[in-house]
């Protein structure tokens, strides 16, 4: 899948890298495909046995071009992230959506499971069966991209959601129900489609990237700190005002106690 996010350039220093290892993946090709070229009619067909070294040398070049195709795809990711990373949006959460069991911070950056139902006034925005909360914000049109640190749960979920969803009971969390979601967990991460997409997980998530194209119907999400895209629903029929969500899996004997935390993008990456 490629992006055309419009946006600006990659810098030097990524294209020289891609291009560095793109000669070499191309240099690789290119020997490998030379062979003895197949015999004529008037030539004699002798078996020749390839010495004892061929088949480690080929085995040398396929776990090279495996390495050389990782990289690109590394450095692919990294110039993409970047990209998309200058449409972050600075969102807070809306106490007014928060289950009541939910604890916001006073800048609305962070929530957690506070372990016990708070008696609220009756309000249709809040969420009073699953464990959710949305941003202050919403948007229409264009494209937007926010952090999400995720370090320490045991168990969430990130996404967009349209604005129609039902908040006061059980919803199956699908693209046609009009949520966008990835579920993490120490298992794995999943994305909420129909089917349901298991994705590889290679160490544990510390951070979450969410990036919308509006206009294109477009919901990718990012490993911040590997610096690797993990995956893009394309295609997809928003028809609303969309909602960042933050959600996880209520308390248990102390577990998943760690808040969700809306992180500001590091420049410096």
């Amino acid at each position: 899948m490629q992006l055309d996010l419009h946006g600006p350039t990659q810098s030097g220093c990524d294209a020289a890298e891609l291009s560095h290892t793109k000669d070499h993946l191309h240099f690789l090709q290119a020997f490998r495909s030379l062979k003895d070229p197949p015999p004529t009619r008037d030539r004699m067909t002798v078996e020749v046995r390839p010495p004892s070294y061929v088949g480690t040398l080929r085995r040398s070049l396929d776990q090279l071009e495996e390495t050389l195709n990782m990289e690109m795809k590394k450095l692919r990711d990294d110039v993409e992230l970047k990209r998309v990373q200058q449409y972050e949006v600075d969102v807070s959460l809306d106490t007014d959506t928060a289950h009541p069991r939910l604890i916001l911070s006073e800048d609305g950056k962070q929530v957690h499971d506070g372990g016990v139902v708070k008696k609220l006034p009756d309000n249709p925005k809040r969420f009073t069966y699953d464990a959710c909360v949305l941003t202050r914000q919403s948007f229409s049109s264009g494209r937007f991209y926010f952090e999400v640190q995720v370090k320490d749960k045991s168990a969430c979920y990130l996404g967009v959601v349209r604005e129609s969803i039902n908040r006061k009971g059980w919803t199956r969390w699908i693209p046609e129900t009009g949520y966008w979601t990835l579920y993490y967990d120490k298992d794995g991460l999943v994305f909420n489609g129909n089917p349901a997409v298991r994705l590889p997980l290679r160490a544990e998530l510390q951070k979450v990237g969410v990036f919308v194209d509006y206009d294109e119907g477009l919901v990718s999400f990012y490993d911040v700190e590997a610096r690797v895209h993990l995956y893009s629903a394309t295609g997809c029929s928003f028809r609303e005002p969309l909602y960042p969500l933050l959600s996880m899996w209520f308390t248990a004997d102390g577990q998943n106690s760690a808040p969700l935390i809306i992180s500001p993008v590091n420049q410096t990456n």
